[in-house]
């Protein structure tokens, strides 16, 4: 193919830009107001159900992991199934391509990352009502998935229905939109959608990052101007004593955090594709959630053993533990939400990573004197490098949330740390970060 002249590439950037800015402003606007909506609904649910009483919250996140998977395996068809066999409708709004993980939603943002016109928009529905039957019944998984999930649907659909052009830089914007809508940082927003998208080797093209920072301001400005409060973030307010101090609370927060962190992602991503029916893993990994939380509520508390995560930072800060039990409550998290994603849940990994990661810190926080928010901090920033495997979002989170400079740096150390520890232990186990296309998967 014959390469076009500089000048015209130069002429055509402008253009090129000025149509990213547009795609991740329409298609920004519109997932960030949509996202907020949902994850209020969300959030109000789970603040219905961690009230109840201990058997309630162990049982109904199992509840909702059972409806999740009636949801996505018997309301949802496959496209194998013949036409002749369900109405028209079916085709478009509940017929999953043959052998997905129906539940995996960023599989679905990775494997279309860069050929957003190919994104099956019109799942969203019916993935949005397994979304709430899994995060809002208490499972142990998160809402910055289906943020980004439906803010890459949104603009999808905004540019398929609408203006085809607009397509590609509203699905990035939207995406970008929704979590940053969700977490209040702009840039992390920008880093997540972008990150993930390297995954299936999309290009840092002018327009893609012009729609992701589009895309994460929009959502990081309705954040604030409707003064929601979807999700809290530790932040430092102390530093480390010495350098010295600072360097070795990376090392050994970083270390762990990125460890499990990794062996849990590693763990979920082959569940995810075991060749067994759908209700035999919801029942075998039903019961190992079953396991994980009654433990937590007596080792912890019962709020502990429901939700992202929330629950157990909270008891952990008003609570004097040792940090044998804190460790054994990080562990039983990690094994709650491999649990749930094996069951067939649907939601994210990124929230339960902070939680995990933030209980790994806090190990550490007594034998080697620094404060505990500091620990927390950076052992949240370790399990999203480590774990879910995007060091520079995760290098994003810090610098949006702040803090004294030695621990920021502290944290930025952390990251690194972990993103090593996590490489290392996924080439130990055989697990690549790289994900399948969704054609490409195994049933």
């Amino acid at each position: 193919m014959k390469e076009l002249p500089r000048s015209a590439v130069r002429s055509a950037l402008p253009s090129t830009i000025a149509i990213g800015a547009l795609g991740g402003v329409v298609g920004g606007t519109l997932a960030a107001a949509l996202v907020i909506g949902f994850t209020e609904i969300l959030k109000g649910m789970l603040t219905v159900v961690s009230r109840q009483h201990t058997l309630v919250l162990i049982l109904v996140p199992l509840v909702g992991l059972a409806l999740s998977v009636l949801v996505l395996y018997r309301f949802g068809l496959s496209g194998e199934s013949k036409s002749s066999e369900r109405p028209g409708w079916a085709a478009a709004w509940r017929t999953f391509a043959p052998g997905v993980s129906r539940s995996d939603l960023t599989g679905d943002m990775v494997g279309f990352a860069g050929e957003e016109e190919r994104f099956p928009w019109r799942l969203a529905p019916i993935r949005m009502l397994a979304m709430i039957t899994t995060v809002g019944f208490g499972a142990a998984m998160g809402t910055e998935a289906p943020a980004a999930y439906i803010g890459v649907a949104a603009g999808a659909a905004l540019g398929d229905r609408w203006w085809r052009p607009l397509l590609r830089p509203a699905a990035v914007g939207g995406g970008a939109a929704g979590v940053a809508a969700l977490m209040g940082i702009p840039l992390l927003g920008t880093a997540y959608i972008l990150e993930l998208g390297r995954r299936h080797h999309a290009p840092l093209s002018a327009q893609r990052v012009t729609a992701a920072l589009a895309g994460g301001f929009v959502g990081w400005l309705l954040h604030h101007a409707l003064g929601v409060d979807l999700l809290r973030l530790v932040v430092p307010k102390e530093p480390p004593h010495s350098f010295y101090q600072a360097m070795i609370t990376a090392l050994a927060i970083g270390l762990l955090s990125g460890t499990v962190t990794a062996l849990s992602g590693a763990a979920i991503y082959r569940a995810k594709f075991v060749a067994a029916h759908p209700f035999i893993r919801l029942a075998v990994s039903g019961l190992a959630l079953a396991a994980a939380a009654v433990i937590l509520a007596r080792v912890a508390a019962p709020s502990a053993a429901v939700g992202p995560g929330g629950g157990a930072i909270t008891w952990v800060e008003s609570t004097p533990a040792s940090a044998l039990t804190i460790f054994a409550v990080d562990i039983l998290r990690a094994i709650a939400t491999t649990s749930a994603a094996a069951a067939g849940g649907c939601g994210g990994l990124f929230v339960p990573f902070l939680a995990i990661g933030d209980l790994a810190g806090r190990v550490f926080a007594p034998s080697l004197r620094v404060p505990d928010d500091l620990a927390g901090a950076a052992g949240a920033a370790g399990g999203i490098s480590g774990g879910y495997h995007l060091p520079f979002t995760a290098i994003a989170m810090v610098l949006g949330q702040g803090g004294p400079r030695l621990a920021m740096l502290t944290c930025l150390a952390t990251v690194a740390v972990a993103g090593a520890a996590g490489t290392f232990m996924a080439s130990l186990v055989g697990h690549s970060y790289i994900e399948k296309r969704p054609a490409q998967r195994e049933n």
